[in-house]
């Protein structure tokens, strides 16, 4: 029997809810990569909470449903942030030289996040992603031309840092550090298409060495779902993936041809949703 092959799930796996999930989880793939395209990031801020929901449904420890929903997140994110960067570099819209000064301060970032991840609570990750989502969202939503930093990117010290902590952030989020970076860019005066474009070429950065140090964090971790290698689980990756690298191109063309303001209210409301859901399951 099929539920033979896949030890450790519930015995109704193939059930109306489950089958329902998974298209589900289909059409949220769909959406994160029309928003990996859209706004620069891999999607990570829809998937986590679906991946989220999918774990209740399975009946993962609850211990651990929260970090497999991040770690699997950025293992969907991968390919989706590379068609995204790769779409984006075409039209010639990706700051290069922000990018390579973040060779080594982004993954640095995600290598300390994995070091926190083994210690961190579910609800303790929760709080980190709404908490960051909301303040973001606030600020597109009242955003002016006259919030302003600086007129450009700063040097060293203040850019790697900014890099590191993005990178460990947008680890405990789940997430390709489009929302952060986003944020970094325009309040240095950078146009926010700009931003977008880098951003992600950020996630490509920041979900690779995500992915495995969550492998690694999670590594014999009690309570893990079938078919996952520490924190990351296979089974979501690969239903999801395909979709998300699909529809990316189209969230591309859509960013280029919508106007600076509407951007970045689409960009705010779609933060402070996903920044109330992650709030109230606080409280469940």
């Amino acid at each position: 029997m099929l539920s033979d092959l896949l030890p450790g799930l519930a015995p109704d796996l193939f059930s109306v809810e489950i089958l329902g999930l998974v298209v589900a989880l289909l059409a949220a793939g769909a959406i994160a990569g029309l928003l990996a395209g859209l706004f620069g990031i891999g999607g990570g801020a829809v998937l986590v909470p679906v991946l989220y929901q999918f774990l209740v449904l399975l009946e993962v420890d609850e211990s651990v449903r929260m970090h497999v929903a991040v770690a699997t997140s950025l293992g969907i994110i991968v390919p989706t942030s590379v068609r995204s960067y790769l779409g984006h570099r075409a039209r010639g819209a990706v700051d290069e030289a922000l990018l390579k000064s973040w060779l080594v301060p982004l993954p640095l970032g995600v290598v300390l996040a994995s070091l926190v991840a083994a210690h961190v609570s579910g609800d303790g990750l929760k709080g980190i992603f709404a908490g960051i989502a909301m303040l973001v969202s606030l600020r597109m939503f009242f955003n002016r031309d006259s919030w302003r930093l600086g007129t450009d990117i700063p040097g060293f010290p203040i850019r790697p840092l900014c890099g590191v902590v993005i990178g460990f952030l947008a680890t405990l989020m789940g997430i390709g550090g489009g929302v952060m970076n986003n944020t970094f860019m325009t309040l240095y005066g950078r146009p926010i298409h700009q931003a977008v474009a880098t951003s992600a070429g950020v996630g490509a950065l920041i979900s690779v060495p995500g992915v495995l140090g969550m492998m690694w964090a999670g590594w014999n971790a009690p309570g893990l779902p079938a078919f996952s290698l520490g924190y990351v689980n296979l089974l979501g990756v690969l239903l999801i993936m395909p979709i998300t690298t699909l529809t990316a191109p189209i969230g591309v063309r859509l960013a280029h041809a919508w106007p600076k303001r509407r951007l970045e209210l689409a960009f705010g409301i779609f933060l402070l949703i996903v920044a109330i859901r992650f709030g109230l399951s606080l409280f469940e």
